[in-house]
């Protein structure tokens, strides 16, 4: 299994938008995504540094992608 890439909010959002989602609304310091597509939502948190391991796991779990598909898109 490959490991995850340490990526910044603002490159994750351009890899979100590529992929056919947009900001449905922002809340605080965090980006609510939606696609209208296939109805999935996606929060993203919008900090000053790297997303933990942890929580760019879940943000791509929400998004329904691949660890792989991922690191194609970068």
């Amino acid at each position: 299994m490959p490991k995850l890439p340490a990526i910044t909010s603002k490159k994750l959002v351009k890899i979100f938008k590529s992929l056919g989602f947009e900001i449905d609304h922002i809340s605080g310091s965090h980006f609510v995504f939606y696609r209208l597509a296939d109805k999935k939502r996606v929060t993203i948190p919008c900090h000053n540094r790297d997303i933990p391991k942890g929580t760019l796991l879940a943000i791509l779990r929400q998004a329904g992608i691949d660890k792989n598909e991922l690191k194609n898109l970068l």
